[in-house]
């Protein structure tokens, strides 16, 4: 099956040598022309831009969109909507909200064009490992390109799945990642406990490698936790500074909408804010506080 693929950074570019790999044509295009020649290298067929590509393939066309979510989604789609005609399919691979992906897959149905919206898991790691794929849409696209997902999926059995209808891919997707914000912070709030016990001395690196085995807290995170341990146990080349990228903010506004309650992943949400914060106003508020009522001392800030 040849497909395009447009948007070839480091999940678009693995997303393409993972179906090269897999015995698929595929018709790259990049704005990036260094990120262009290096999958033309591996087997891609590049392109020099959208018009292209898409005249690279042959109807009905299938074209893989990897780039950031909003307004680069919305500008890539709309175009593709003005080259591409009835019967060919559009996947969006990247983080989009999922009422976006409704709202355009019901503006490119007007024009017989099918979307895809395909929530991607696997990061870096999805070249080798395979992708866990979200899909939402009709079933007819998902089944035309039900290959395509089985080559890019751990196995032809598992790790891809049409979830629903169009937006359902990118909603299972957001609250996907809203989980992953709440177990990564449980693991970094237990490892900072136990590295504050200075009684025992506690191995940080060791401990993450036996919890890998045997124990119900075990999974993939842990896994990467425990070899950025063994590389460096005191992870003093990182500040404490976490940014976040959405979808833990939709699926919090998405569960009061609802009035569902998510205190950890909300509060997950929330560490992410404080970690980015200098000296917070909340803070030294406090401090205040305390110094007028009980007349506590207080620190100085640093010029």
């Amino acid at each position: 099956m040849k497909i395009g693929i447009i948007g070839l950074g480091k999940m678009g570019g693995n997303i393409t040598r993972r179906l090269i790999r897999a015995g698929h044509e595929v018709v790259a295009w990049d704005p990036v022309i260094e990120a262009v020649t290096a999958v033309g290298n591996e087997g891609a067929q590049v392109a020099s831009s959208v018009e292209d590509m898409v005249s690279k393939l042959a109807a009905p066309r299938a074209v893989w969109v990897m780039v950031p979510s909003g307004q680069p989604t919305e500008e890539t789609l709309n175009k593709l909507a003005q080259l591409l005609t009835a019967g060919d399919t559009v996947i969006d691979g990247g983080n989009s909200n999922y009422k976006d992906s409704m709202r355009r897959a019901g503006k490119l149905a007007q024009k017989g064009i099918a979307l895809l919206d395909t929530g991607t898991s696997g990061g870096v790691w999805g070249l080798n490992e395979g992708y866990c794929l979200m899909v939402g849409g009709t079933s007819e696209a998902f089944k035309a390109l039900e290959p395509i997902f089985q080559a890019l999926a751990p196995s032809q059995e598992h790790g891809y799945a049409h979830v629903g209808a169009s937006g359902a891919g990118h909603f299972v997707k957001m609250v996907h990642n809203g989980i992953e914000y709440g177990l990564m912070q449980a693991y970094a709030e237990g490892f900072e406990l136990m590295k504050a016990k200075d009684d025992f001395g506690l191995d940080m690196a060791q401990i993450a490698e036996l919890w890998r085995y045997g124990s119900v807290v075990r999974s993939w995170l842990l896994d990467l936790g425990a070899a950025a341990l063994k590389d460096n146990p005191e992870l003093d080349n990182l500040a404490s500074w976490v940014a976040d990228s959405g979808e833990g903010r939709w699926t919090v506004t998405e569960a009061v909408d609802l009035g569902v309650p998510l205190p950890v992943i909300t509060l997950a949400l929330q560490s992410r804010f404080r970690s980015r914060q200098e000296q917070p106003f909340s803070g030294k508020l406090l401090a205040a506080l305390r110094q007028q009522f009980g007349g506590h001392a207080v620190r100085e800030a640093k010029p």
